[in-house]
């Protein structure tokens, strides 16, 4: 993980070196995720009591952070290099209904999102493409509150690769960039695997998130 953050930190600045005459530009960027997950319902029953895992339609919030390139001026490609957090959060119902817990958890994602733009005037900039994710950690609140639930523990919980979309508008202004995007996920995000086949069947999720990053340019 290190050598890939160092990796893309000397590409920024090689990069930044050659942008006048290259025709590109090379920046930095911090924000927001504000994510969910949305899927089927885990239910279950263990001795006599009833367990559900329910969507949560509230988001998650967390940080998206890394470095970007812009290949053109009108139209133009943008790959960009992020640390991202992302999650969502679950209902968990037990005591036959009577108890509500809410399971909020966290992701911790090396995303590869690559955009095709073009830019609309001086400022404003619309962007979409594909976005590979790769899951390098997480919270474990999800894992640890379903195996404490189901009584047996889950072989995995998140998918280690994602593939999705992101769409959105940017503006420039002068070196400062403001972008806001939505993303969907194409495969789930969370799948649990059981030695019940039939649990494992029951729970699976996708993923979907609102970003918001202020960036700047050289």
């Amino acid at each position: 993980m290190k050598k890939i953050i160092t990796l893309a930190i000397v590409s920024l600045f090689s990069a930044s070196t050659f942008a006048q005459t290259k025709g590109f530009t090379a920046g930095l960027k911090l924000g927001t995720n504000l994510s969910q997950v949305r899927g089927n319902d885990l239910s279950f029953t263990s001795g006599n009591t009833v367990f559900n895992f329910r969507n949560n339609d509230n988001r998650a919030f967390g940080f998206v952070g890394g470095v970007f390139l812009r290949f053109g001026k009108t139209v133009f490609l943008q790959p960009e290099v992020l640390v991202s957090q992302k999650g969502g959060k679950y209902d968990l119902i037990t005591d036959n209904g009577n108890s509500t817990k809410t399971i909020d958890f966290r992701m911790t994602n090396l995303d590869l999102p690559l955009l095709v733009g073009v830019k609309i005037g001086e400022v404003l900039r619309i962007n979409a493409g594909p976005i590979a994710t790769f899951n390098i950690g997480n919270d474990g609140k999800l894992g640890d509150a379903i195996t404490e639930a189901r009584g047996e523990s889950a072989e995995s919980v998140y998918k280690k690769a994602v593939f999705g979309y992101q769409a959105g508008v940017g503006f420039d202004i002068g070196q400062i960039n403001f972008d806001v995007r939505y993303e969907g996920n194409v495969n789930d995000v969370i799948d649990v695997k059981y030695k019940n086949a039939e649990t494992a069947s029951k729970f699976a999720a996708k993923g979907n998130s609102f970003q918001a990053t202020i960036g700047f340019h050289f």
